[in-house]
């Protein structure tokens, strides 16, 4: 596909200085006093004019902030990016700071302008954080991104905080944010990690990731310019890796911010394949990556051979697209559908030609997780999980491989002298047809996490009922077998495969 020529194109926007941390404060200090936050946001918006405004349409918000309080003045400002009065804006920003930082433009008529999007975004913990991103570009939204110069840099979208949101949060010495992009990785790894490095091929997104953590009062990075991992020392590991890469399949690469210029999924491929050597031990990497489904391929045996050697893998398949859905979703990221309809379609073309000729028939998005470990035989999961989960993940994610460093250490002999619990808030249903004296299946179900559901036998059923960590498994499954006059043996030796899935997928959790 061909790129957009960058003599075509309006230049961005000079960025703030990353240099004036006094006027950074400053500007914290007064956005803050203002209740310039995602909760002050949500309580002068309502509901949907906020969710209309993270969605890239502003027209509800207009609409809610006709009036002259500052925080109406900062939204028409900042998120709407609508000159502002110079006078009235003075009353609660220091305006010549910010405008000789570079935060703030003079306009005509004594007005000033945005220079960046500035977006409130509420941590984990109650934090208010400033997300900086390239105006117009706070997210794709409808009408696509605000530029298309290849060195834009977006705000805060669904990927962004899908990956926040899977992270294991955990004290650590080093983490590593790969593809760095408006910073907002690195500004919640600055919150548990004690030094951050953060990546990106563009200058840009380097420069707004030093603002974000700026005027969200979190320390600075270590900011390095290159692909993946080749600008970071050759000595350099971590304790934690995350990366929302340019992991999009595309015939050319027009977007810094999306498009890897790799062939492929050869990207993603090769940031997996790299992360294992960067891991300190017990470390993870965590990626939002795509990749092919190709024909006459198995999908999860390509995710397979991507695992480094000495990783534990847990990837996990969420959506799949077929080749024209996938090509559309990008073409309309990037607004080509609203421009020349000729052009849309000589790109439309571009996209399933390279799709026919590397024989892909579909695109997997998911996550891909690593842990490095020092076991024999490292476990790699792949499995496909399209239904909604609870977020944030991060703890689910840590207790699954914790799960399966229980597993690997007990055989089926010390796996049923042990004892287990139902985990808290799974239930079980009973699936049959109104009236029939019994079930035609039983289903454990979560309410937490991953939300799973797991039919189960009426052996597992009535295993998984009695679990309080009381009794060992192997009793229990001698009671059970008296009751169901079923030799206690054969019960034994047949039952601990459905345990360890039990235990997998946390459902179960051994009592010790």
């Amino acid at each position: 596909m061909g790129g957009v020529s960058n003599a075509t194109l309006p230049p961005l926007s000079p960025l703030p200085s990353a240099d004036r941390p006094d006027v950074a404060a400053r500007l914290r200090e007064s956005l803050l006093a203002a209740s310039f936050t995602a909760d002050g946001l949500l309580e002068l918006l309502g509901a949907p004019a906020y969710a209309a405004l993270a969605r890239s349409e502003t027209v509800p918000a207009l609409r809610a902030t006709r009036g002259d309080t500052p925080l109406e003045a900062l939204v028409r400002l900042f998120l709407l990016q609508q000159p502002v009065p110079h006078a009235r804006v003075a009353e609660f920003l220091p305006v010549r700071a910010c405008v000789d930082a570079g935060w703030l433009v003079p306009t005509g008529d004594d007005e000033v302008a945005a220079a960046v999007d500035v977006r409130p975004y509420g941590g984990p913990d109650g934090e208010d954080w400033f997300i900086v991103s390239d105006l117009g570009c706070a997210v794709g939204g409808a009408g696509g991104i605000g530029s298309k110069d290849e060195g834009v840099v977006l705000g805060v979208g669904g990927a962004s905080t899908t990956l926040a949101g899977i992270t294991v949060r955990r004290p650590v010495t080093a983490a590593l944010d790969l593809g760095a992009g408006s910073g907002i990785q690195a500004l919640h790894a600055a919150q548990h990690a004690t030094r951050v490095t953060a990546t990106d091929l563009n200058p840009r997104a380097l420069h707004c990731t030093a603002l974000t953590l700026a005027l969200s009062g979190a320390p600075a990075a270590d900011l390095r310019e290159g692909s993946l991992f080749e600008p970071l020392p050759d000595d350099g590991t971590y304790d934690l890796i995350v990366s929302n890469p340019p992991f999009v399949i595309s015939p050319g690469a027009r977007l810094t911010y999306r498009d890897g210029g790799m062939g492929g999924d050869d990207l993603c491929r090769s940031l997996v394949q790299g992360a294992g050597e960067r891991l300190n031990d017990g470390g993870f990497a965590q990626f939002l990556a795509n990749w092919q489904h190709v024909e006459g391929e198995d999908w999860q045996d390509r995710l397979r051979s991507w695992v480094p050697r000495g990783c534990d893998a847990w990837i996990v398949q969420r959506e799949v697209q077929d080749v024209t859905q996938y090509a559309e979703l990008w073409l309309r990221d990037a607004g080509d559908h609203r421009g020349d309809p000729a052009e849309y379609q000589a790109h439309y073309d571009a996209w399933l030609d390279e799709f026919e000729a590397r024989k892909v028939k579909a695109v997997g998005f998911g996550w891909i997780t690593l842990r490095k470990t020092a076991a024999v035989e490292p476990v790699i999961t792949v499995e496909e999980w399209s239904y909604a989960v609870e977020q944030p993940l991060g703890d689910a994610v840590a207790a699954h491989f914790e799960r399966l460093d229980y597993l690997r250490a007990h055989d089926d002999a010390a796996l049923l002298a042990g004892r287990f619990r139902l985990v808290t808030e799974v239930v079980q249903e009973q699936v049959g047809l109104p009236g029939a004296e019994d079930p035609e299946h039983v289903v454990l179900r979560q309410h937490r996490g991953m939300r799973r559901a797991t039919k189960v036998d009426t052996v597992g059923a009535g295993f998984a009922g009695v679990c309080d960590g009381s009794l060992s498994a192997g009793r229990i499954l001698d009671a059970i077998a008296q009751l169901v006059g079923e030799d206690p043996v054969s019960l034994r030796d047949r039952t601990p495969a459905q345990i360890r899935l039990l235990v997998e997928q946390g459902f179960l959790e051994p009592a010790e």
